[in-house]
């Protein structure tokens, strides 16, 4: 149980024709297969500093169930500056209770001095260049130490998110992604959460099924779409971490 500022990622990195070709085979290999066997496949496959887990501090069911398997794993929270005091308190939560490494992943500015640069709540006027500086532009740039990374991306979010692969190439940040968890729904995340003592983010028992930033998450009517809270009123669905 460890946090710390920086990535450490593995100092010799396969080459990318090499990462590809084996995403591709695990893809063939795992088909549909469980959480604990596709992890399993990384673990054989990876050494524990070549992996990432990114993990948004709704809940902590991924770094759980990779840090079984990947002790000491680096969990990658993306501190964006407007995250809500209690995504905050599930990180620190996060980072006392499991075997993992928190790497607080920073935006190159800080809010103020985005202020300065773009204008007040850049996020209200054009939210897809906030989300691209403070979250898709600071991941990438961590992303390019590791050779995989696991994601919490599951099938039931949206319709965008319908097709999830649990094993492809992330071509965009050159190496393996991986997305154990595709085929769960939101309340099998829960009920392992309370099997496991697994920290939970507070929000999501108060309307939030999606937990983003502060200013772009409103909380969401039983049965609607869990991810309409996230930008509401706004022509915009994804970050755009996994376009």
């Amino acid at each position: 149980m460890s946090e710390n500022n920086t990535a450490t990622p593995t100092s010799v990195r396969r080459d990318p024709d090499e990462l590809r070709a084996l995403a591709e085979a695990g893809a063939a290999e795992l088909g549909e297969a469980s959480v604990d066997a596709v992890i399993a496949w990384v673990a054989r496959n990876f050494q524990t500093d070549a992996a990432a887990v990114a993990c948004s501090m709704a809940d902590a069911v991924l770094p759980h169930l990779v840090s079984r398997q990947l002790p000491g794993v680096d969990v990658l929270f993306l501190d964006t500056g407007y995250h809500f005091a209690e995504t905050h308190a599930t990180r620190d939560d996060v980072a006392r209770l499991l075997p993992v490494r928190i790497v607080d992943v920073l935006p190159e500015q800080g809010v103020a001095e985005q202020d300065a640069s773009h204008g007040a709540e850049l996020f209200g006027r054009d939210p897809n260049r906030c989300c691209a500086l403070r979250k898709v532009e600071p991941l990438h740039r961590v992303l390019g130490g590791y050779e995989v990374w696991f994601t919490g991306v599951r099938r039931d979010e949206a319709p965008t998110r319908a097709n999830t692969p649990l094993v492809v190439w992330d071509e965009r940040n050159g190496l393996v992604k991986v997305n154990p968890v595709a085929a769960w729904s939101f309340d099998e995340i829960l009920d392992y959460a309370g099997q496991h003592g697994v920290p939970v983010n507070p929000l999501l028992g108060q309307g939030y099924p999606s937990i983003g930033c502060a200013p772009c998450t409103k909380p969401v009517a039983a049965g609607d779409d869990p991810r309409s809270g996230r930008w509401a009123s706004l022509a915009k669905t994804e970050c755009g971490l996994h376009l």
